[in-house]
């Protein structure tokens, strides 16, 4: 009697690893909706593309932009995504947020990475924070804050000013760790991941 390995001949076992690592990628690839299309949303964009995630930008204008990724309706982007990113100026998020359906958010996780700031840098929200704003306008999405304190260029590549940290934060646990996979994603280590 043959085993297997003579059965399917001498690359058996490389082309059950190759397949396990198409699935094991296949099983982390999201659905990313990034609304927003300005430098913040590009940067997250490009980085979670490289990371093998398929990328949506949303825009109010979306036929009046010229980019590298897809770009639809706010309502298209947030319908289609997995897991959505609130990539818009953190002044205009609540108001923004607010016109697109709230049903379309149900269930799913958004992750807020703008601040919601003056032009002359004051809170907008000085006794609260946008993501609780958001909360309330989106009652059954789950909101999760990270990225905010990072500069732009340290979001997507946490190395270049050596050891870093990344704030999370969140009222749900299955949220905060898909968020998590996304910072891991782009190069952020457990041990950067302050929760």
């Amino acid at each position: 009697v043959r085993n297997d390995q003579d059965r399917l001949g001498p690359h058996r076992d490389d082309s059950i690893v190759a397949t396990a690592e198409t699935q094991r990628k296949r099983a982390n690839e999201m659905k990313l909706g990034i609304l927003g299309t300005g430098r913040v949303a590009l940067l997250l964009a490009a980085a979670w593309e490289k990371a093998g995630h398929d990328i949506v930008l949303g825009s109010r204008e979306p036929g009046s932009k010229q980019l590298d990724f897809t770009v639809q309706t706010l309502i298209e982007t947030v319908s289609g995504a997995d897991i959505v990113v609130n990539a818009i100026a953190g002044s205009a998020t609540v108001a923004t947020i607010s016109s697109i359906d709230a049903g379309a958010f149900s269930g799913k996780t958004v992750i807020d990475v703008a601040n919601a700031t003056t032009p002359t840098f004051d809170l907008i929200y000085p006794n609260s924070s946008l993501a609780e704003h958001l909360q309330v306008a989106l009652p059954n999405a789950h909101i999760v804050k990270t990225m905010n304190t990072a500069a732009m260029t340290v979001m997507t590549n946490p190395t270049s000013i050596g050891q870093s940290s990344v704030f999370l934060s969140g009222d749900n646990a299955a949220a905060k760790a898909q968020a998590a996979g996304l910072l891991r994603d782009i190069g952020w280590t457990d041990d950067e991941i302050i929760d």
